[in-house]
């Protein structure tokens, strides 16, 4: 394996990670867990893991022991037809497009996320949230049928719909606890 060296940027962490499975933070100087790594992510706070001993970039290897950990403990975010499509993509000819493509998508999301929350907050126009979920819909529909074959069904479609309106019901209820 070709090593990969961390960035080194004044705001990126240098975790390392011993032989023992130990996370060491370099900026704090103590041992961390991968909890705290989690914790570090929700914060915003970039940081690299570094292999101790050959300096080679694990930083995707412990993300993705992380998600699986979240996973394991019930805090299940990637429903199975999901995890199933996305096995399917490995070694598809489209496989180099699929990390920007989810990359693209976490971002609008995030941004659509944003939007409700400043509607919730007064600060757009009068159904914000019908039309921020519209958009949400068609954009994930589109980008699906484009990168997954047979992707468009009903199934997924009322899957979707029912998971946005989930999330709509559950942001009008903290708005009503405010």
């Amino acid at each position: 394996m070709a090593k990969s060296k961390a960035p080194t940027d004044g705001d990126t962490v240098i975790i390392k990670k011993y032989a023992n499975r130990r996370l060491y933070d370099t900026e704090r100087s103590c041992y961390i867990t991968l909890e705290d790594l989690g914790t570090m992510v929700r914060d915003g706070r970039e940081f690299s893991v570094l292999d101790a001993k050959s300096g080679e970039d694990i930083t995707h290897n412990v993300l993705t022991q992380i998600i699986m950990d979240e996973e394991t403990r019930g805090e299940t975010l990637l429903p199975v037809n999901f995890l199933r499509q996305l096995i399917g993509m490995y070694g598809d000819k489209m496989q180099s497009m699929v990390p920007q493509y989810l990359e693209a998508s976490m971002a609008t999301f995030r941004k659509n996320q944003q939007d409700v929350r400043a509607a919730l907050e007064g600060a757009l126009g009068s159904n914000p949230l019908a039309e921020l979920t519209r958009r949400n819909l068609e954009m994930f529909q589109q980008a699906t049928s484009a990168f997954i074959p047979g992707a468009s069904n009903t199934k997924a479609k009322d899957a979707e719909i029912a998971a946005l309106k989930a999330e709509v019901a559950e942001l009008k209820a903290e708005l009503a606890k405010k």
